[in-house]
């Protein structure tokens, strides 16, 4: 396979584990968070300053790339790799996510799924053999089957018959998938709040035997004590020698419960969106540097952490870049939420070698104030 799962530890009291990902474009240690480069850039952020804080993956998206510049050019200037000049791991979703979001703008048949762009109103036509299509001419390391992400809430007989289309959208996928030997291709098991559902989808996905898989239809409005129980009910079904990511997650405490229910791999464009309104992730909870109260505060963003932002700058001289719209400002924010999470990563990864998973939630959520 292109992209193989190696198991290095596992939590003696939870379902967390440490492991790494080998891809054509080099290992990574899990588990990772993939900061998210929709449009093949990771928004105010180089590709030597994603390596600085060590980033071993990224996430671009096939339905930006298919409407601009058009994945034939991509493929043209070499593949994503070369275009966006990164020469470690990409993973592209396949669109499915973004064109169920576009509501009354798109049709949805068993064939695929008929959309009006956003850019322009142009009329096109998704379906999973297109989807694989784009992906293969993109190049990145990890495809996603196309899939149909419902949302929350919806109703059974609805989830039922969107899981049942899904799963034979993710056979078409892997059948239309012939770029095996530098390319995995993962499924993603959906099935809304459903238990049964969500069994019938992982077990008809697990009998496909993908490469990895990932979860999907979470994080998208329901509470997080409900997504924390769909995800204990689904990890479980998947395969133990192969990756497990959970789509859409990015804020500190579903991080460390995702990784507390055994997932691998995570990505979510809240930390570089909210960095761009001025908002930091702390050890304590978000902080809005653009609030007043920062004006005479001279210390750093987060005085535990070590990235560039923090080392050299106070709240009080970002939120003056923020105040006169300087370009500094949101690209130093969006270094420290990146090296904050990715440093985050890291250290849950400590935690579970060193068996003491458990003592650093607790610590962590102690601390943490959500909002």
């Amino acid at each position: 396979m292109a992209v193989t799962y190696e198991l290095i530890k596992r939590c003696s009291k939870t379902g967390a584990r440490a492991g790494r990902l080998h891809t054509p474009h080099g290992s990574f240690d899990t588990p990772i968070f993939m900061p998210v480069g929709t449009q093949a850039t990771v928004k105010a952020i180089t590709p030597d300053e994603l390596k600085d804080m060590g980033a071993g993956i990224i996430l671009s998206n096939t339905y930006h790339l298919y409407l601009r510049p058009g994945h034939e050019l991509v493929a043209e200037a070499g593949g994503l790799h070369k275009f966006m000049n990164w020469d470690r791991g990409i993973l592209t979703d396949s669109g499915g996510f973004q064109v169920f979001s576009l509501g009354p703008l798109r049709k949805i048949t068993e064939e695929g799924v008929t959309f009006r762009s956003h850019i322009d109103g142009s009329k096109h036509f998704l379906s999973p053999e297109k989807a694989t299509e784009i992906q293969m001419a993109l190049g990145s390391d990890i495809i996603m089957a196309f899939d149909e992400c419902v949302s929350y809430p919806a109703d059974h007989d609805y989830v039922r018959k969107s899981t049942e289309r899904t799963s034979r959208w993710a056979q078409r996928c892997k059948e239309a998938h012939t770029r095996t030997d530098d390319q995995a291709l993962f499924g993603i098991v959906q099935g809304g709040m459903y238990k049964d559902l969500r069994t019938l989808s992982a077990q008809e996905l697990v009998a496909l035997d993908l490469p990895g898989y990932a979860v999907g239809g979470l994080s998208v409005g329901e509470p997080k004590a409900l997504m924390y129980e769909m995800l204990e009910h689904t990890i479980p079904l998947l395969p133990e020698g192969k990756p497990r990511y959970l789509m859409g997650v990015g804020t500190p405490d579903c991080l460390v419960e995702g990784v507390l229910h055994g997932v691998d791999m995570f990505d979510c464009v809240f930390p570089t969106r909210v960095a761009r309104n001025g908002t930091v992730m702390t050890r304590s909870g978000r902080l809005v540097v653009k609030n007043a109260e920062y004006a005479r505060d001279f210390r750093p963003l987060d005085e535990t952490c070590g990235c560039y932002a923090c080392r050299n700058f106070s709240r009080a001289y970002i939120r003056h870049l923020f105040k006169t719209n300087e370009i500094l400002g949101l690209r130093l924010t969006t270094i420290h939420n990146l090296h904050f999470l990715l440093n985050f990563m890291r250290e849950m990864r400590t935690a579970i070698l060193e068996d003491n998973f458990v003592d650093f939630r607790q610590e962590f959520l102690a601390q943490y104030k959500a909002r």
